[in-house]
């Protein structure tokens, strides 16, 4: 049966052939439609923990919402873009944001250029990789918690650091200096994660064809232009990958700056947007004006990661 000819019956009221319901089926539910039945428990996860807090958190910050008991019926009443005019006109909000662009502007780069070069030499060696291996991914796994304690000591006035700075040392010490505090826990969080990223361009590793660098060993290439001109090239997905993670990851900065600095300090010098959002919503109770800042975060965010695809390699559209 031609084209015209199932244009024809359709025009008459008459059924599509069986083949033709076959393929508009298909089409709707894809060529696998066993694919959709595994994936729906995922789907069901991301709607309900990310997709349903995001939505409320958008109608918080349309409304002046407080908490209340549960079952009690109180009224929220609309408020329209009061929320969002609170949150571009704060100080304190407007710091945050340049915190943590200071903060991304230093752990970024030495994310991507740290894990690099050590994966790459841990790619390399030959005896003890698996010790090394969770050496460095340790850090990782362990609590922000349980090893702040240990920064503390080392950044405090009379800590190990300051004692081999001796007068190079900071004054006042680091993270009580409105100059120090972000980039000290920029690199706190740096050395905190970089075992994450390792394991990433491991396994990116892996997949670099060993011709390459048989065809640069024969051209008479060293070790530093193979390494710019044959392994960086072959890992460029997963350094937009490292890239896009530290980025999302970095932007939702809370833990650190909290115990830390004592919650944002000197003076909000190291306040990041989700410690004010944890402020203002339940300290202060104002949870419409935390919900608005969290929604220009996730736009931020969002703008900030397409960006990086669009010009760091991810994307070439």
């Amino acid at each position: 049966m031609t084209v015209l000819d199932f244009d024809a019956r359709a025009a008459d009221g008459a059924p599509p052939p069986p083949g033709r319901r076959r393929a508009r089926r298909g089409g709707l539910l894809g060529k696998n439609p066993a694919g959709l039945l595994f994936s729906a428990p995922y789907l069901v996860f991301v709607a309900v923990v990310f997709a349903f807090p995001l939505g409320f958190a958008v109608w918080i910050s349309f409304h002046d919402y407080f908490f209340a008991a549960p079952g009690a019926d109180v009224a929220r009443p609309f408020v329209g873009l009061d929320n969002y005019t609170s949150v571009l006109s704060d100080p304190a909000v407007r710091r945050s944001f340049v915190n943590i662009g200071i903060f991304l502007i230093i752990n970024v780069p030495l994310t991507v250029g740290l894990s690099l070069v050590l994966a790459t030499l841990l790619n390399q060696v030959v005896r003890g990789r698996t010790f090394l291996r969770v050496a460095f991914y340790v850090p990782y796994v362990t609590a922000s918690v349980a090893i702040v304690g240990v920064w503390l000591f080392l950044f405090n006035g009379n800590g190990l650091v300051n004692e081999i700075l001796g007068p190079l040392a900071p004054d006042p010490p680091w993270l009580i200096n409105s100059a120090w505090a972000m980039p000290s826990i920029a690199f706190f969080v740096t050395w905190k994660q970089l075992g994450f990223y390792i394991l990433l361009y491991l396994a990116a590793l892996q997949n670099v064809p060993r011709e390459l660098y048989e065809a640069a060993a024969t051209d008479g290439a060293g070790r530093l232009r193979t390494f710019w001109s044959v392994t960086v090239p072959a890992v460029r997905p997963a350094t937009v990958l490292v890239v896009l993670l530290s980025t999302i990851i970095g932007a939702n900065l809370f833990t650190e700056p909290y115990l830390l600095t004592g919650g944002g300090g000197p003076n909000g010098a190291s306040a990041s947007p989700v410690l004010i959002m944890y402020q203002r919503g339940i300290e202060q109770g104002t949870p419409g004006v935390a919900a608005a800042l969290g929604v220009v975060l996730v736009v931020l965010v969002l703008l900030v990661a397409w960006l990086q695809r669009r010009f760091v390699g991810g994307d070439e559209s």
